[in-house]
């Protein structure tokens, strides 16, 4: 019963309530012209692109995809463009309930195929562990969290409150890229989606660890999205750098070198490549992989069960990579 862990979506829901009590949280919806989607704007000056077709498709239209591609059931979350993490602490804070009353309510109708990630006002530990501690209630089994706090490295930002109330609850963090900041040199040729999301990434995952985060919450579940960026691929040069940098200077207090953590994390499935899906699984091992599709955005695997097969993976390594391991890291997902 293959799963996908890594995927996004927009219900209507959220779009309704934007359109209704939206400007009371600095969020503003902005109609396209014509059948175009619209897109959201926040008070703080950051507008987003409109929303991709299959980010609000119908479910319908969802269900049929996930059929064509052998896939059960999709974890979803909500798209990171739109965290708003740069809102005043309290716009903030009420903008993400909403994003998560909203999922919540849609994948309630839909539980028989979806279940759902909630995303937490990162702009402060305290408030982003009560939401998490609010969204598990209304039943996410995990929470999504951008690699940046608007420019600021993840493991940077002041979270220890959130990472313990992660752990306490045993709830997998996903960490994803996001783009909020202009980036001119990835502007063109779509370098954005090709690399610069993967750097992000790769730079959040080095602050955490640098920062001492998993030695401070051995048991968080982190899941790193996109085979991990380049993590995984530069694990030499980030040990090496561990071993000679002026540790105090740099403020790196992690304990052990990058390389003794990478076992300890999860990673999706979304490399795009066979031999580079089998590095991954070589360097971090087949139970740290689960499937994902990233589905709604054009770098999406929109066959992913044709990548477990084209790297070589036998049929009960594919179980592995897309039943068990999903079930195993999202705990809550065999609650449904």
């Amino acid at each position: 019963m293959p799963i996908d862990v890594h995927a996004h979506y927009v219900p209507r829901q959220l779009l309704d309530a934007v359109a209704a009590r939206g400007a009371a949280m600095g969020v503003r919806l902005s109609s396209a012209s014509g059948s175009a989607p619209p897109a959201l704007q926040f008070d703080y000056g950051f507008k987003v692109r409109p929303f991709f077709p299959r980010l609000v498709e119908p479910v319908a239209a969802r269900k049929a995809w996930l059929d064509t591609r052998g896939l059960d059931r999709q974890v979803i979350s909500t798209w990171p463009d739109i965290f708003g993490y740069g809102l005043p602490l309290e716009a903030c804070v009420s903008w993400h309930r909403a994003l998560n009353d909203t999922l919540a309510e849609w994948c309630n109708d839909n539980h028989d195929r979806f279940a759902w990630i909630a995303s937490v006002p990162m702009r402060d530990g305290g408030a982003a562990a009560a939401e998490l501690e609010r969204a598990a209630e209304l039943g996410a089994i995990g929470v999504i969290v951008a690699a940046n706090i608007e420019g600021e490295n993840l493991g940077e930002v002041e979270l220890d409150g959130f990472w313990a109330k992660a752990q306490a609850l045993d709830l997998p963090v996903l960490i994803h890229p996001v783009l909020v900041t202009p980036a001119p040199r990835a502007k063109k040729f779509a370098l954005a989606q090709i690399a610069h999301y993967t750097f992000d990434t790769t730079l959040g995952i080095g602050s955490l660890l640098f920062a001492g985060v998993l030695d401070r919450f051995p048991n968080l579940r982190l899941v790193i999205s996109h085979g991990g960026g380049a993590f995984p691929y530069l694990l030499g040069r980030f040990d090496v750098m561990h071993a000679r940098m002026d540790r105090a200077a740099q403020g790196n207090v992690a304990a052990a070198a990058p390389s003794a953590y990478a076992r300890r994390m999860i990673y999706d499935s979304i490399v795009h490549a066979p031999a580079t899906l089998r590095f991954l699984a070589d360097t971090v091992g087949l139970d740290r992989i689960v499937l994902g599709t990233d589905y709604s955005f054009p770098p999406a695997d929109l066959d992913p069960l044709a990548t477990l097969r084209a790297a070589g993976f036998s049929a009960n390594e594919i179980e592995i990579v897309a039943d068990v391991n999903a079930r195993k890291f999202f705990p809550r997902l065999n609650g449904r």
